[in-house]
């Protein structure tokens, strides 16, 4: 499972013109679900997510995560971050988990952290979406589980 994580100050998901989901100042989390991931794995990297410290202190520092800061989580399913492009200029995407293992595990994740309080908008499992995004710093990283 791999999480691109995007502190924003607000995003939100679009299908054919109409929000679906939407946060103010949070993360942005683009998660990919590889086939041999499993329920710990996403409870594990939801933990990750929750706990991340990427946001300021009163000294500008990297000290505070999502928990701390109260903000939301606008998580949207991407299977392309599993891709392989180590050979030809075609991605694969064998290593990503077909929908109906991948889509379950979605939202595991999401409940992973809802049970930690945090507020969590989605964009719709396996539809093509607009993200909209305000990245702030930017400040963008990827987690691997």
């Amino acid at each position: 499972m791999r999480a691109v994580v995007q502190r924003v100050r607000e995003a939100c998901v679009l299908i054919r013109g109409d929000s679906v989901g939407a946060i103010g100042a949070g993360l942005c989390v683009l998660l990919g679900v590889a086939a041999d991931d499993d329920e710990a794995t996403a409870e594990r990297l939801a933990g990750k997510v929750a706990r991340l410290r990427i946001f300021a202190n009163e000294e500008g520092r990297f000290d505070r995560s999502l928990l701390d800061t109260k903000g939301g989580a606008l998580v949207v399913s991407q299977f392309t971050l599993i891709a392989d492009t180590a050979k030809g200029n075609r991605p694969s995407f064998t290593a990503a988990a077909p929908p109906e293992r991948a889509e379950p595990l979605y939202e595991t994740f999401c409940a992973a952290l809802e049970s930690e309080g945090i507020e969590v908008a989605r964009g719709r499992f396996g539809v093509a979406m607009l993200v909209e995004i305000a990245n702030d710093g930017p400040v963008t990283i990827v987690l691997d589980a």
